[in-house]
């Protein structure tokens, strides 16, 4: 049996969808309302940061998919935080997602927060680094064994250590 909805029914819904990132970006930015160990001002951050890397790290932005180096960095080490170096990753938990992001099935250890936006109209389950705040990526229940996760991430967000 066809779902059948009202027109009146079809535009409200359409609203509450165009609503919600509006209403999203009225709120606080998890990243500011929290005092993180690693501070700095906008006008630093955009200083110590590339313009990509800021766009991405304090602007919670996103990088084009198949962009980054990182996605294709294979080599044993750790993945840090391009804004203050902080261990975020290690390559033991990377692999190949096929979206063009580099991927991980588990953060270590208080490396990362995580915090709900609701930029594209629906929740989703955002990643920061712990120690700066800065946005990192969105973190998805497809993942694989042992954590079912994915800690889909911006390679502009991170560097790497080899080791």
């Amino acid at each position: 049996m066809p779902i059948r909805s009202t027109r009146r029914e079809f535009l409200g819904w359409l609203g509450v969808g165009a609503a919600m990132p509006v209403l999203a970006a009225c709120g606080i930015d998890p990243a500011e309302a929290k005092n993180y160990p690693v501070s700095y001002s906008t006008a630093d951050w955009r200083r110590r940061l590339t313009p990509a890397q800021f766009h991405v790290l304090r602007e919670a932005g996103t990088e084009a998919s198949f962009s980054s180096p990182l996605d294709s960095e294979h080599r044993k080490g750790t993945f840090l935080c391009a804004a203050d170096g902080n261990p975020l990753f290690s390559s033991a938990t990377k692999f190949d997602s096929h979206t063009g992001w580099p991927s991980f099935w588990k953060p270590l250890p208080g490396a990362v927060e995580m915090s709900t936006d609701y930029m594209i109209g629906v929740p989703r389950t955002e990643v920061h680094c712990a120690r700066c705040g800065g946005h990192l990526g969105h973190v998805f229940d497809d993942g694989p064994p042992p954590t079912g996760k994915r800690y889909c991430m911006n390679g502009v967000a991170m560097t790497f250590r080899p080791g």
